[in-house]
């Protein structure tokens, strides 16, 4: 990643949201900016939003709360991340000691985006 080339996005999102978003990415070993990363990187791969967003009833419509949809992204996460693992896909990772995503192979190897 270019530092140089980085910068500010500011989103605004209901408070509970964003404790449970954090506390889920930190369980997922990553912060919120590199989580916003790996969607955004996701999303442009694929050009598309990377899960079914619809307008006909699904567990997103009205009447749910933060909990249910921070579970339903949780699971959703969880779900993409054993995938990829039983394809022997990378796994998009943080390491917080050294403030930098990586790419985690069924292997064990670490590619660290900052190129380390």
């Amino acid at each position: 990643m270019d530092i140089t080339n980085d910068i500010r996005v500011t989103v605004r999102v209901d408070r509970g949201l964003k404790e449970n978003a954090e506390a889920l990415f930190a369980r997922l070993g990553m912060n919120m900016s590199v989580a916003f990363n790996v969607f955004l990187r996701k999303a442009v791969d694929e050009q598309a939003i990377p899960f079914a967003v619809s307008a006909k009833s699904s567990e997103f419509g009205t009447g749910y709360s933060v909990e249910d949809l921070s579970r339903a992204f949780s699971e959703a996460a969880a779900s993409a991340v054993a995938e990829n693992q039983s394809r022997g896909l990378p796994v998009a990772r943080y390491d917080g000691t050294k403030g930098a995503a990586y790419l985690e192979y069924g292997d064990g190897r670490r590619e660290y985006v900052d190129g380390e």
